[in-house]
């Protein structure tokens, strides 16, 4: 699913009556969770790379 189509579908399922600031608000804790997520696959790869790295120097 796009990112385009996330926001459509969180968009829609909020309640009728929403304001300005509540889709605002929504969208902010949407995006701010969506970075912590990419930001935590990241320090994840990274790790991984480290690991592979560490037994190199332990034959040097």
């Amino acid at each position: 699913m796009t990112d385009k189509e996330e926001v459509l579908k969180l968009i829609k399922e909020l309640p009728d009556d929403v304001s300005l600031e509540g889709i605002m608000r929504e969208l902010y804790i949407y995006i701010k969770f969506q970075q912590g997520v990419r930001e935590s696959e990241d320090e994840k790869v990274k790790k991984k790379k480290m690991i592979k790295m560490e037994p190199g120097k332990w034959f040097h």
